[in-house]
């Protein structure tokens, strides 16, 4: 896999997650309690032995961009593996990037100086495990100009991606970017095949290509959009199917651009049996992680009829987090969070520093960064009362909260101040309860 480069496209805005893109990109959103979305595409390019890595950034990158220089600078860069952030220079025009293709383009200069034979495109917010390596290895025996990942979905769900058919041979003969009425699979009249976003290249054939994209007036610089369709007819163009390679099912594979597929895949964790599992030694899944003390769980109080007792069950808790006297069940909590004594929060995700004060109920939620849910606070039980408190409340009824966000002497939210930051008290750091 020496001549093949990977570029992780990772500038979307991700505006249907909002808040929990208010500041940062789609690829940096937490994921798991301990990882972030990008943590994903990165670890499948090592675990599949891929060790020269662009990531292509734009859109509120700098968390991103801080994230990759604290975790995924271990590659030797003298030996030539590195995993490089490549921000928008406008090096060959005044745009930024208009697209997909156009991120490619822009970065031509960057690519033919690695010189790759290959070049593999990812995109840097979807959640799952692949081996590239058997992908890449297919393209290369077929000789194909280009290789793309697809994966069935339900009819509904192809509304919402790039839609291919296929010949005996896997070759390519029609593809729709987001059609409103996708066709279905033969034989499945329910699915439809799928693009994963993912695409692998001969070099010179994808430097042509964008080249002429880029000189088509009428073009969206996309490559679901305009390179792939352009391309069908006159070249190979070949698709392959991801599968799970012990059972030969599809892989599991979410895109979580909204705030109900985001929720869904982070519950997909917790069950007994998961369907996406986190603790495969075999596949490990990268990213930075704050030394942190062990998660800790306080109070068990005998008293009849009592409800002090700290426990979680069913639940993923990440270092440095206290629940003290509180009971969560279903849920994810992230870095150094805490629970106070008599809350309760149930089938949530809670990311790092959320404090929970005593006797709130928190359900089916969403909390970012640095949140504060004041004492006997109500969440998730009425949407319209939600709404009311100025949160946002997704079609399946998720509530997601913003990161810093405060409440005043009625529960409703208050909107922070830019680069506003609250020190946490001495009892928190201490671990004292509340």
């Amino acid at each position: 896999m020496n001549n093949v480069l990977s570029v992780v496209l990772a500038g979307g805005k991700g505006s249907r997650l909002e808040p929990l893109t208010a500041d940062r990109s789609k690829p940096a959103v937490p994921f798991g309690g301990a990882f972030r979305i990008i943590d994903f595409s990165l670890s499948n390019c090592i675990n599949s032995g891929l060790r020269k890595i662009l990531v292509v950034t734009q859109y509120k990158a700098a968390s991103l961009e801080r994230h990759i220089e604290r975790g995924w600078h271990f590659l030797c860069n003298e030996l030539g593996d590195f995993v490089r952030v490549r921000p928008p220079e406008q090096r060959v025009g005044e745009n930024w990037y208009l697209g997909t293709a156009d991120a490619l383009y822009q970065n031509i200069y960057t690519i033919e100086k690695l010189a790759p034979k290959h070049v593999l495109i990812l995109s840097g917010d979807h959640i799952y495990q692949m081996n590239y390596r058997r992908f890449i290895s297919d393209h290369m025996q077929s000789e194909a100009d280009c290789s793309i990942a697809c994966v069935p979905v339900s009819i509904e769900e192809g509304r919402r991606f790039g839609v291919m058919q296929v010949d005996r041979d896997n070759r390519v003969v029609n593809f729709s970017e987001k059609p409103e009425y996708p066709e279905s699979m033969p034989g499945e009249p329910s699915q439809c095949l799928a693009s994963m976003g993912i695409y692998v290249f001969r070099t010179e054939f994808l430097f042509e290509h964008l080249c002429r994209d880029a000189n088509s007036p009428n073009s969206d610089r996309d490559f679901g959009k305009d390179i792939i369709p352009s391309i069908i007819d006159e070249h190979l163009v070949r698709a392959w199917c991801f599968s799970d390679q012990t059972t030969g099912n599809p892989g599991y594979w979410k895109d979580v651009g909204t705030l109900d597929s985001y929720y869904e895949a982070n519950m997909d964790l917790i069950s007994v049996d998961p369907k996406f599992n986190l603790y495969d030694a075999d596949w490990p899944i990268r990213s930075y992680q704050k030394p942190l003390p062990p998660p800790k769980f306080v109070f068990n109080d005998p008293s009849p009829g009592s409800k002090r007792v700290g426990y979680a069950v069913d639940s993923m808790v990440c270092p440095g987090t206290i629940v003290s006297g509180g009971t969560v069940e279903r849920s994810i909590l992230g870095p150094s969070v805490r629970i106070n004594s008599y809350a309760e929060v149930r089938d949530s995700i809670l990311y790092k520093g959320v404090l929970i004060g005593r006797y709130a109920r928190i359900r089916r939620a969403i909390i970012d960064k640095n949140v504060q849910i004041p004492e006997g606070m109500r969440i998730g039980y009425d949407a319209d009362e939600d709404r009311q408190h100025g949160l946002t409340v997704s079609e399946n009824g998720i509530v997601a909260i913003p990161k810093e966000a405060r409440f005043d002497t009625n529960s409703n939210v208050l909107k922070p101040h830019i680069g506003q930051r609250e020190v946490r008290t001495s009892i928190l750091r201490s671990g004292a309860d509340l």
